[in-house]
C-alpha cells in the first residue's frame, strides 16, 4: 500500500517535469528555426524566407548548402515532430516570388500530454506563447502569432 501512494504522487510529477522539459525544448527549437529562416533569406534574398521546414534543412551528413536544403537546421528536426511536438515553418505574404514575412509554429502533438503550450516566432525574433488547446495545429498566420504573448 505504500509503495502504491508513493507511486501516485510521483507519477503525475514525473509527467509534469516532462511536460515541462517538452515545453522548453518546443521553445528553443522555436527560437532556432526562427534564426535559421532569417539566415536562409539573407543566403537567398530573391526567394526570401522559406515556405516549409524542409529548406532550412539538408541531408544527415555531407550537406552542401542550396536554395532546395540551406542546411541550416538538423534533419531531425525538419521532420516536423520533435520531443512532443509538431513543428512549422509558413512563408508569409508574398510579393511576386519572394516570401516577405514567415511564420515558425509549435504545438503539442497531445495537449496535456506532451506539452501544454502553443509557441510562435516572426520576422522580429520575438518568441510568442500562449496556453494551447487540444487538437491545435502550429500557428502558421502572421496575425494569430503576433495576437500571442510574448514568452520572454
Amino acid at each position: 500500500a505504500t509503495i502504491l501512494i508513493i507511486a501516485a504522487i510521483a507519477i503525475p510529477n514525473l509527467l509534469r517535469a516532462r511536460m515541462a522539459a517538452n515545453d522548453a525544448s518546443a521553445a528553443d527549437s522555436v527560437r532556432q528555426l526562427s534564426r535559421a529562416d532569417m539566415a536562409y533569406y539573407a543566403a537567398y534574398p530573391d526567394k526570401g524566407y522559406a515556405d516549409a521546414l524542409a529548406p532550412l534543412a539538408g541531408p544527415a551528413s555531407n550537406c552542401q548548402p542550396t536554395m532546395a536544403h540551406a542546411c541550416l537546421i538538423d534533419s531531425s528536426l525538419s521532420t516536423g515532430e520533435h520531443s512532443g511536438y509538431q513543428f512549422a515553418a509558413t512563408g508569409a505574404m508574398p510579393a511576386g516570388t519572394i516570401n516577405t514575412a514567415f511564420v515558425i509554429g509549435a504545438a503539442p502533438t497531445t495537449y496535456n500530454g506532451t506539452g501544454v503550450r502553443e509557441f510562435c516566432s516572426i520576422a522580429d525574433g520575438v518568441l510568442r506563447a500562449q496556453t494551447g488547446a487540444d487538437g491545435n495545429p502550429p500557428p502558421n498566420d502572421v496575425a494569430a502569432c503576433t495576437a500571442f504573448p510574448s514568452a520572454q
